[in-house]
């Protein structure tokens, strides 16, 4: 309002004023004001007029025109203005052309000066979300420095100065607590537009956090000549941190721990006493799960590169130090080499062999009909399944201590025999249960598993075209007992035990959806090569074939 009662100097001032004050750009404001008085001047002379105010920037002097087009006849009186009349103002208008009539300043009322008064502050405050959005958005995995403004259910709100940022309670180190006034330092994980303004979020447990605070501790990290190649935190506790160096003079470990500790400790306090494993990356994925397990001794590791499983053998008195407080040294580590480890110590892991030995040895003895001594050799040799024995190279299974070639292909001959009538049972069995011949045309579905659809009721290619993966694989349901208390229940899948990931569950039934036509096949695209008469190699690409050239 004093604003636009304001003489000329006046709203120069009051618009650097303003503009200062909310850090925005002094243009801005000045729009505000002549979006303002425009609305102010067409309340005065008709909303239906074409009205524009303009603000010199240097002068602070106002002009408010009413904008009339040149036409040969003239509809609305308000916009338009005849080419006779037009001439008789400017010899030289044409049709087409827009006469500025200019008009007297106008006399705000109070209710008029209140709306524009709004208008200019509703301008101001869209202007000042912009700049901050704009001014954050690119601040993304900074670290940023505030005083604490206000508590919110829990949350904390930071003056950022020229913004304002929110600690959620989720992204605070548990058990810490901020007041108002107190400073904090915090990590910019996100930027958003939202309708209240832009919302800066902070974070005090994500894991880049630590690598920040390390790159403001550590300047080989912020020169980049040691890097941090993984974190795993538990915020408050513990957490773990992988480093290489790009320089083999210098040790990463050593660098990020500092002179007697000074650089982790910096760290360390800014966490509230987190415990920091620092730990030298590794691109062998056993050694480095092995550093990793630190302070643990690790006796033997046992990858699976399918399903990214490793299983750790560690001394029996190593096992509490390597499964952590509440598992939380394996559940780190884990998450720091993306590997699922499973922890077994020595006498489980010689007590699970023996047992697997067992096992094979008489899987073999029953299904080959040999004695202990041959099944047991078998089973010492790494020879796991009857199809191992069938389908190996014959010169292997002769090299065997012991064996001889007769032998190997007695014992092949017998392990065929055993495979093709089991196949006959489970063809059988499938039968007996209604189990069209489709359904094992599938790829990926075996005899056993069409015995095992079957007796789910899956039994023709639509049943199995309509699964879904949870079908075939089991959930669990949350049932109320008779108590009304509720619990969850596992329901089993048709193909529970055959230790199918989600992923081969949905291959077949894609493979059962396209074998019955219900979608289509995705089309892989092919491509030929044609070799010309001069030895010149053409690809082919989708039925196109290149011009020759001239």
């Amino acid at each position: 309002m004093a604003a636009i009662a304001a003489n000329r100097t006046e709203l120069l001032q009051i618009a650097d004023a303003v503009a200062r004050d909310k850090s925005i750009d002094k243009s801005v404001v000045l729009g505000a004001m002549e979006e303002a008085m425009q609305r102010a001047a067409k309340a005065r002379y008709g909303a239906e007029n074409e009205i524009k105010v303009e603000i010199d920037p240097k002068t602070g002097e106002t002009h408010v025109s009413r904008y009339l087009h040149v036409v040969e006849l003239v509809e609305n009186d308000k916009i338009e203005i005849s080419l006779a009349d037009a001439q008789a103002r400017n010899p030289s208008a044409m049709i087409g052309d827009i006469i500025a009539e200019t008009l007297p300043p106008v006399e705000f009322t109070r209710i008029a000066a209140q709306a524009a008064k709004q208008v200019i502050v509703q301008n101001v405050r869209e202007a000042e979300r912009a700049r901050q959005y704009e001014e954050y958005k690119d601040r993304i995995g900074e670290i940023i420095h505030g005083i604490v403004k206000r508590s919110e259910f829990g949350s904390v709100v930071v003056d950022l100065g020229r913004a304002e940022g929110v600690v959620r309670r989720d992204e605070m180190i548990p058990r810490e607590n901020f007041r108002t006034g107190d400073r904090i330092r915090a990590y910019i994980y996100d930027v958003r537009k939202e309708t209240r303004g832009p919302q800066i979020f902070l974070s005090r447990s994500h894991p880049q956090f630590m690598v920040r605070l390390f790159a403001q501790e550590v300047p080989e990290i912020y020169d980049s000549i040691i890097e941090i190649r993984a974190v795993a935190r538990d915020p408050g506790s513990r957490a773990k941190i992988a480093v290489i160096s790009k320089d083999s003079s210098i040790d990463p470990v050593g660098a990020c721990v500092g002179m007697r500790g000074v650089r982790v400790q910096a760290v360390v306090q800014e966490l509230q006493g987190e415990r920091i494993d620092i730990i030298p990356w590794n691109g062998e994925a056993a050694t480095f799960i092995v550093n990793a397990l630190a302070p643990a001794e690790v006796s033997k590791v046992v990858l699976d590169e399918e399903t990214h499983r490793v299983e750790v053998v560690v001394p029996d008195e190593q096992l509490s130090l390597a499964i952590g407080r509440r598992g939380q040294n394996v559940r780190l580590a884990s998450q720091l080499t993306g590997w699922q480890i499973d922890i077994l110590t020595e006498a489980e892991e010689s007590e699970r062999r023996q047992k697997e030995f067992a096992t094979r040895t008489a899987l073999f003895m029953e299904s080959l009909d040999v004695d202990e001594t041959v099944a047991q050799l078998l089973a010492s040799e790494g020879f796991a399944e009857i199809e191992d024995v069938a389908y190996v190279d014959l010169h292997e299974l002769a090299s065997v201590e012991g064996f001889d070639e007769e032998t190997a292909q007695e014992l092949q001959q017998r392990a065929v025999e055993h495979i093709d009538a089991r196949n006959k049972e489970l063809d059988d069995k499938r039968r007996a249960l209604g189990v069209e011949d489709e359904v094992l045309e599938v790829d990926g579905v075996t005899a056993a598993m069409a015995v095992a659809l079957g007796e789910h009721e899956i039994k023709t290619l639509e049943d199995l075209a309509g699964c879904a993966t949870d079908d075939l694989l089991g959930y669990y349901e949350v049932t109320k007992d008779a108590a009304g208390k509720s619990e969850r229940v596992r329901i089993a899948g048709a193909l529970e035990g055959f230790e199918l990931t989600a992923d081969d569950a949905n291959a077949i039934i894609m493979k059962a959806r396209i074998k019955i036509g219900w979608i289509e096949a995705p089309v892989e695209e092919v491509v030929e090569e044609n070799v010309t008469e001069t030895g010149e190699e053409v690809a082919e690409e989708s039925g196109d074939v290149p011009e020759a050239e001239a």
